[in-house]
């Protein structure tokens, strides 16, 4: 779908849900008073619900009886990687509803008192409380970076939850004792970030340079993708987020065990550490210019032992498969929804 027939297919696909309220309380019944009514440029209005330890802020298209589909966007990028795929989605029938991770755009912490964790558990968990207060008992996940690995534990450690998976690189479950094996210089030298993020001067550097610097993971990540200063500047705004810096740095620290996760998500982390497998219908995507870390197909296709597929996206496609390969993620999608 092109990026100017968004709008058209934006309203098409409100029309087929019938959307002439923003809000339905009967499916958010712990949702905030002020949360009907933000608007959001392409997407429409933002809707919120409190789900666990937060006040989520999430964009829905779709026919609100059509089967769900839950979109999580990755690090530094937000709900835009989805833009094109949401409302062609929502315009064949899905109910698409794509939030806002812990620590970006409107997403906050119910509390001041909550420890900003980011640790991997703690991620696929908000899945399941955003979920459970929706009062969804099983979605499609699809998801890349960041998003990808929240919705491959979901599929592990929840599997009835899970009707069937989307995942960009595949499987990404890790642990802290497998973050600590050193890796070939080369494969080091890609993770640069994350040892920046280690010191203090990382962090101020990053809480400066923010948009500069994911600018620049932007450009590394998709080195063939030529996005444009609005594409970028539309996400990067998510960054804004008062908690932004907190959940990167602690995220990128508890890998290398610098950092300590909460004790309730230690029994999650357990399981993860046995590198648990994936038995839902899962289509794993990869694109041929791919600039982040990432690990190789061969390397983890054991770890889906239901349906399954790999599918490489070509024509110089990089990290942000969703942005950058819309009608291929949609596609797949679709598809694994009938594997």
């Amino acid at each position: 779908m092109k990026r100017t027939h968004l709008a058209v297919a934006a309203t098409l696909a409100l029309n087929l849900a019938g959307l002439a309220s923003v809000t339905h309380a009967q499916d958010m019944p712990s949702q905030s008073p002020a949360s009907q009514v933000a608007s959001h440029d392409s997407w429409g209005p933002l809707k919120h619900v409190h789900a666990g330890v937060l006040d989520v802020a999430y964009a829905e298209m779709g026919p609100r009886n059509g089967p769900v589909v839950i979109l999580l966007h990755g690090w530094p990028y937000d709900i835009h990687s989805y833009e094109e795929v949401a409302p062609a989605l929502a315009a064949k029938g899905y109910r698409v509803l794509v939030p806002y991770a812990r620590g970006y755009g409107e997403t906050r912490f119910l509390s001041d008192g909550t420890m900003r964790n980011a640790e991997p558990a703690a991620l696929a968990q908000d899945v399941i409380d955003f979920m459970d207060a929706l009062h969804i008992q099983c979605a499609e996940l699809g998801g890349f970076d960041w998003g990808a690995r929240s919705a491959d534990i979901v599929a592990a450690l929840w599997p009835q939850r899970v009707k069937a998976l989307v995942t960009v690189s595949g499987y990404l479950i890790g642990s802290q004792e497998s973050g600590k094996a050193p890796l070939p210089p080369q494969a080091e030298l890609q993770w640069w970030y994350q040892y920046y993020f280690a010191t203090e001067r990382g962090r101020v550097g990053y809480d400066k340079y923010r948009h500069d610097f994911a600018k620049l993971i932007w450009q590394l990540a998709s080195p063939k993708w030529n996005f444009d200063i609005a594409t970028f500047d539309r996400s990067a705004a998510a960054l804004d987020n008062p908690d932004q810096v907190a959940i990167t740095i602690h995220n990128y620290r508890w890998r290398l065990d610098l950092a300590r996760g909460e004790a309730r998500y230690a029994p999650l982390e357990q399981r993860l550490a046995q590198f648990p497998s994936i038995t839902v219908p899962t289509i794993a995507l990869e694109g041929d210019a791919n600039g982040a870390p990432h690990p190789q197909p061969e390397t983890y296709a054991k770890h889906f032992t239901g349906k399954y597929q790999f599918r490489l996206t070509a024509g110089g496609i990089g990290h942000n498969l969703p942005e950058e390969a819309p009608q291929a993620f949609t596609q797949a999608v679709i598809d694994a929804d009938h594997l």
